[in-house]
């Protein structure tokens, strides 16, 4: 393991090449394209990106990006960094990215614990990608890829970079640490030589499962059409498609889920159990799908602190 550390250190070391993130005027965040250029698979697609408020009238920050063609990550600095990275993956049902480009509450208190945080946007299955239902995993592989390029300059060891996902963005999470011996892309340049296995992950009320009768449908219509085969349902179920090396898995979700039944969370933790992988799992009585890592108050929620004990425990960061 730490002969693997080493070489990893001395390959994102001698990337020379990696791109520049560039900051927003008064933003907190920095943001970089995925992709050098034009992202992979797209001779058919024909949509065009646009940007939602996601309340009418609302926060200008709280964003959705619909048909997105241009996928980014943002990135916030922490004023003294522990060495950890963490990749966050938001929702949106594979219809949208519930995502804002001035970063929000989580990244920010990410960086108040010396942590690295990026946050993904990413391109949708049904918008005619050639990749199809692993469009969203093959912008998930780049940009672990990426922060690992830039890891030594930002003071992160690239060995120790984790994701988290919420929703769908969970079930992308979950694919990233379960499908990372699998190349779902061409290399592009020299960052496509680095790992896409997370060093942990963090799945909050996660999209896990496409088959009957927990599937989330509006997450299997939008991956595989309206009509799937089984076996397209199972080689998108997370729990179907498990290695026994899959890294440390935190789980949290709420029984009164209506939107994504928490029976998904609880089929990952099963098979994260009978594969003997590392796994936490904090299931609340109420919170719905959504919750927060906040409380009504604004306090740091008790499952967000359960969250920092399982990467520290795990050796994501002391």
């Amino acid at each position: 393991m730490e002969t693997d550390r080493r070489a990893l250190l001395g390959l994102a070391a001698g990337l020379l090449a990696a791109p520049t993130l560039a900051r927003a005027a008064e933003s907190p965040v920095e943001t970089v394209d995925l992709w050098p250029g034009a992202a992979p698979g797209g001779e058919k697609v024909t949509v065009t990106e646009s940007v939602i408020l996601r309340t009418p009238g609302g926060d200008p920050n709280d964003t959705a990006f619909l048909n997105v063609t241009r996928p980014w990550l943002t990135m916030r600095r922490p004023a003294k960094p522990n060495g950890a990275a963490v990749l966050m993956i938001p929702g949106g049902g594979y219809v949208r990215v519930a995502v804002g480009k001035n970063g929000g509450s989580i990244d920010a208190w990410l960086a108040s614990l010396g942590i690295t945080a990026f946050v993904m946007d990413y391109r949708l299955p049904a918008d005619g990608w050639a990749a199809g239902p692993d469009v969203a995993l093959q912008d998930a592989q780049r940009a672990m890829r990426l922060i690992r390029a830039r890891a030594p300059s930002l003071g992160v060891d690239p060995a120790k970079v984790a994701a988290v996902g919420f929703s769908a963005g969970g079930h992308v999470a979950a694919r990233l640490a379960t499908q990372f011996a699998r190349e779902t892309y061409a290399p592009v340049d020299e960052a496509d030589r680095l790992p896409t296995r997370p060093f942990a992950a963090g799945l909050f009320y996660p999209v896990i499962t496409g088959t009957t009768p927990y599937a989330h449908g509006q997450s299997v219509k939008q991956l595989l059409g309206a009509s799937p085969t089984d076996a397209q349902r199972q080689a998108i179920s997370v729990e179907l498609n498990t290695p026994a090396d899959t890294p440390p898995v935190f789980i949290a979700a709420a029984a009164d889920d209506k939107t994504v039944p928490v029976e998904n969370s609880m089929l990952m933790w099963q098979a994260l159990r009978a594969k003997k992988v590392p796994v936490e799992m904090h299931l609340q009585e109420v919170g719905g799908h959504g919750f927060g890592l906040k409380d009504r108050s604004g306090q740091i929620a008790p499952v967000a602190l359960a969250l920092d004990a399982f990467f520290k425990r795990h050796g994501l960061y002391a």
